[in-house]
């Protein structure tokens, strides 16, 4: 079981744009020639952070036309938040609050044997980070610049702390690149 950091980025290092929006994103790669049905096969729990979290839905239109349902996540999701957020019927959300460490213990029971995804945004992956938490991370990066927005990682992580473990282009657009948090 893994804690995973799985994302796209930008050339320039963000995630989204100054608004949330992920726009930038969808011209650059097919879904499906990526790695991610494989990935989320393996994901049995996830963390997201309340601006990902009202991405979807303000997008659902967009992500159900994309994933089948206006929820596209069947594993049990934790969203970090310190408001109040309305909840998505049909789904195993739980609103939570606080230091990474004590909501890990519950997702990885949760996940079982498998992964633990870190959806979003940079800032809640650094936070699993800081904790020692965070085992891989996985980045697409775009063939786009966005100038500022939403950083990738707000980090310092200095080598040889991670190490690159595989790199896979896809498509003209995109390149992921892996690698491995050293503890």
């Amino acid at each position: 079981m893994k804690t995973q950091y799985y994302t796209a980025s930008s050339l320039d290092g963000f995630i989204a744009t100054e608004d949330d929006s992920l726009e930038w994103l969808f011209p650059l790669a097919d879904l499906n020639d990526s790695s991610y049905p494989n990935f989320i096969d393996e994901v049995g729990a996830l963390a997201m952070g309340s601006a990902t979290y009202e991405w979807i839905l303000r997008n659902s239109d967009k992500v159900a036309a994309e994933a089948g349902s206006v929820w596209p996540y069947s594993q049990p999701v934790w969203v970090f938040t310190s408001r109040v957020l309305p909840v998505l019927e049909d789904s195993e959300i739980r609103f939570v609050k606080g230091d990474v460490r004590q909501v890990h213990h519950e997702m990885r029971v949760a996940a079982g044997t498998k992964n633990i995804w870190i959806v979003g945004g940079g800032d809640l992956a650094g936070q699993f980070h800081d904790a020692g938490l965070l085992d891989e991370l996985i980045i697409q990066i775009g063939s786009v610049t966005l100038g500022r927005g939403k950083q990738l990682f707000p980090r310092r992580v200095l080598s040889p702390i991670l190490r690159l473990i595989s790199v896979r282009q896809m498509g003209v657009g995109m390149v992921e690149l892996r690698y491995e948090v050293g503890k």
